[in-house]
């Protein structure tokens, strides 16, 4: 039976070209879309995961409820203790502590007065332990643009659109005005040794990144961190795991009342991820949810117009004793062996797009020049096991629902008539 259909399909192209060509077509749409908010949704995880979130963070209850407002006069004092802990009782993450903080940053002449300022969004981590976590998290290596990382107190790093907006070279003095843990204002003297572009508007246009203890000296908090991050060896966030870890740590201090008891929270839970995320999800099942009602219209009314051009060989089938319902059958088969080759043919083409944009990527960068949101400036796609997959849903779905409809009309013919249309 089937060797017959495809004989039938391969030598009439008027009930097969067009059928093919609309699943090829809808289906090559839906990996891409598929594949493009998937790699979306990943980078959106990643960057934020690399500057803000981690993959779980741990601050103090207070800290947390303002975290938005970098409140580092709330931030955990105690750190060095803390991160023990948890590298001992949470070993399979990567543990590091950090502090954000703003101020300006001020660049003085020959004769100390202020040449040029700018606000500045700044990191503090840790560069000089020894530890090359935080190099490998924030990817500082590939980052650097000119001059070299820091490699003794007193040295940062900052964007080079920073530098370039505030004229700085390399090895000059830049001093960081700032607030301390208390309040108080606080001025502190640093050596600019390199330039840093992360591909990320946000990051890029302010940022400049610090020693963790330089910056505990320059705002006043010593064994003082506002975040304690952790990071799953793997560098991937696992959202089981995570909610897990989150669960168990917090309820270790559930019974405190200590506005400064640590807190911990998944990436999913900060930064409004969750409904980001969410959304991702929700567009996915809605892109392929439409693709599957658009086609299976498509290709309803392509059966419609298949059956009238088909009239008479249904016709003539029936007459000779076919059973209704093995016609039907027949027709839904043959819809089905179309929307098969439709669906490889159509996902060959869009994971081959797809392909292009996870290496080469879209730059967006003229869109996110004021973006406050933590988000490459070049977005990609990405392919995952699922992409193979995925346009098999409205290839088969659509065509079938296509053809069923249209083929109703079968059992509308009545066998009585057979001779007469034959006639007329």
């Amino acid at each position: 039976m089937i060797r017959f259909i495809l004989k039938g399909i391969v030598r009439d192209r008027s009930r097969s070209l067009f059928p093919l060509l609309t699943v090829m077509a809808g289906v090559s749409l839906t990996v891409l879309l598929y594949c493009w908010v998937k790699g979306t949704e990943t980078d959106i995880i990643q960057a934020n995961a690399n500057f803000n979130t981690g993959h779980l963070k741990v601050m103090s209850r207070a800290y947390a409820d303002q975290a938005d407002q970098i409140p580092n006069d709330l931030a955990y004092t105690g750190v060095r203790s803390l991160l023990t802990q948890l590298r001992t009782d949470f070993s399979p993450l990567d543990w590091t502590a950090r502090i954000r903080f703003g101020g300006l940053l001020d660049i003085p002449n020959d004769s100390g007065e202020t040449r040029s300022q700018s606000p500045v969004a700044g990191l503090g981590v840790d560069l000089l332990s020894g530890n090359d976590l935080e190099k490998e998290i924030l990817r500082l290596p590939a980052a650097l643009i000119r001059g070299r990382l820091p490699s003794q107190s007193g040295e940062i790093l900052i964007g080079e659109e920073l530098s370039e907006k505030l004229k700085v070279n390399l090895g000059e003095t830049a001093t960081l005005i700032s607030s301390s843990m208390y309040g108080s204002m606080v001025t502190y003297n640093f050596k600019v040794v390199g330039t840093i572009r992360f591909g990320i508007s946000a990051m890029d246009r302010g940022a400049i990144i610090a020693d963790i203890q330089d910056t505990q000296n320059a705002l006043d908090m010593q064994d003082t961190a506002g975040e304690i991050l952790g990071y799953f060896k793997d560098r991937l966030y696992h959202l089981e795991q995570a909610t897990e870890i989150t669960q168990r740590f917090n309820r270790s201090y559930e019974q405190s009342k200590d506005e400064f008891a640590p807190e911990m929270l998944a990436l999913r839970n900060q930064a409004g991820l969750a409904q980001i995320l969410d959304y991702a999800a929700y567009l996915s099942a809605l892109l392929i949810g439409i693709f599957v009602m658009v086609m299976a219209i498509v290709l309803w009314n392509a059966g419609l117009m298949a059956s009238l051009r088909r009239y008479g060989e249904i016709g003539i089938r029936l007459a000779i004793g076919e059973d209704k319902r093995h016609l039907y059958i027949l027709m839904i088969t043959e819809s089905l062996i179309i929307g098969l080759f439709g669906s490889i043919l159509g996902t060959l083409v869009g994971l081959s797009i797809s392909y292009y944009l996870q290496v080469k990527g879209l730059d967006i960068s003229p869109m996110l020049k004021h973006a406050s949101m933590i988000i490459s400036d070049v977005l990609r796609a990405q392919i995952t096991p699922v992409s193979f997959i995925i346009g098999f849903i409205p290839g088969l779905i659509a065509t079938f629902l296509g053809t069923a409809i249209a083929g109703i009309g079968i059992f509308k013919r009545q066998t009585s008539q057979l001779t007469k249309e034959f006639e007329a």
